[in-house]
C-alpha cells in the first residue's frame, strides 16, 4: 500500500495511533534507565547523554525495521537443552529450553539489567563505600563517577534489547512499514521531550530512584522469564509499577505538607 493511500485509510490511522500508545508505555523502562544512568554523569553532560540515547534508540528501531525480515527470523529456535518444565496446577506451560535469537537477546539483558539496577542500588544505598562515590558537601548531592562513554556503551546496550522488543511487538500489529517508522519517530520525538523534566524530577525526590531501580530489577526479572518461556502480560507489570508510584506520590505530598507546616512552627 502506498503512502497516499496510508493517508486515507482510517484503519492505518487507528493503527498508527495504538503503536505509538503501546510504543510509549513499552519506552517506559527505556527512558527509566536513560534517566538513572545520566543522573551519574556531570551536569553538563546529562541532557547530552540522553539525547544521544534516545536518538540512538531511534536509529536502531529504525535499522530494525530495515531488517524485519531477519529480524522475524530471531523468533526460530537455535537450539534446545532438551529440559521442559512441569506444566503447572491450571494447565500454564512450564519454562521452556529452546532458545530463539530473541530469547537470547532477552536473557543478556535481562541479565545485564539486574547487575546495574543491583549495583545502582548499592551505589544509593552506600554512596562513600566500595563505590568510590563521595558527597558533595556543599550540595549535598552524590558527585558522578561514571564516564561519558561508559553511559553511552550501557544505555546502547540496554536500547539494543527494548529496540528488539519494541519492533517485535510492533510486527504483530501491523504489516506496514510507514505505519511502524512513524510510530516509531513519534514515540522517540515524545521521549525525547520527556526525558529532562523525568530526569529532573527523579533527581529532586531521591526516593524515587530507589523505586525506579526496583522497577529495573522487575523487567530484568521479566525479560529473563521471557527468555524462558514465561510470558508475563506487560499489563500487569505496568498496572504495578503505576499503584507504586501513585502511593509514592502521596508520600511525597505528604513530606511536602509536613516541611511546610514545619516551616510555619519555626517561623512562628
Amino acid at each position: 500500500m502506498d503512502i497516499l493511500s496510508l493517508l486515507s485509510d482510517p484503519a492505518a490511522w487507528a493503527a498508527l495511533i495504538t503503536l505509538v500508545v503501546l510504543e510509549v508505555v513499552l519506552g517506559i523502562d527505556n527512558l527509566i534507565f536513560i534517566a538513572i544512568l545520566s543522573n551519574r554523569l556531570p551536569p553538563e553532560q546529562q541532557s547530552k547523554a540522553r539525547r544521544i540515547g534516545l536518538i540512538l534508540a531511534l536509529v536502531m528501531r529504525i535499522g530494525l525495521l530495515m531488517l524485519i525480515g531477519w529480524l522475524v527470523t530471531l523468533q526460530t529456535p537455535l537450539f534446545d537443552l532438551g529440559i521442559t518444565g512441569a506444566p503447572g496446577p491450571h494447565g500454564e506451560p512450564g519454562f521452556e529450553t529452546a532458545f530463539s535469537g530473541r530469547d537470547l537477546i532477552l536473557l543478556a539483558g535481562g541479565l545485564f539489567l539486574l547487575w546495574k539496577a543491583t549495583t545502582e542500588i548499592h551505589h544509593s544505598m552506600d554512596p562513600e563505600g566500595e563505590s568510590g562515590a563521595v558527597l558533595d558537601k556543599s550540595a549535598g548531592a552524590q558527585v558522578a563517577t561514571l564516564g561519558f562513554g561508559a553511559a553511552i556503551a550501557q544505555i546502547i546496550a540496554l536500547d539494543l534489547v527494548f529496540s528488539v522488543d519494541s519492533i517485535l511487538t510492533a510486527v504483530g500489529m501491523t504489516d506496514e512499514i510507514p505505519i511502524m517508522v512513524a510510530a516509531v519517530v513519534i514515540t522517540v520525538t515524545i521521549m525525547l521531550f520527556a526525558a529532562d523534566p523525568l530526569a529532573k524530577f527523579i533527581e529532586r525526590n531521591p526516593t524515587l530512584v530507589m523505586l525506579a531501580l526496583a522497577f529495573l530489577v522487575m523487567i530484568g526479572l521479566v525479560l529473563i522469564a521471557d527468555a524462558f518461556g514465561f510470558h508475563v502480560p506487560k499489563g500487569y507489570i505496568y498496572a504495578a509499577m503505576g499503584f507504586s508510584v501513585g502511593v509514592e506520590l502521596l508520600n511525597m505530598v505528604q513530606r511536602n505538607r509536613r516541611s511546610r507546616a514545619a516551616a510555619v512552627a519555626r517561623e512562628q
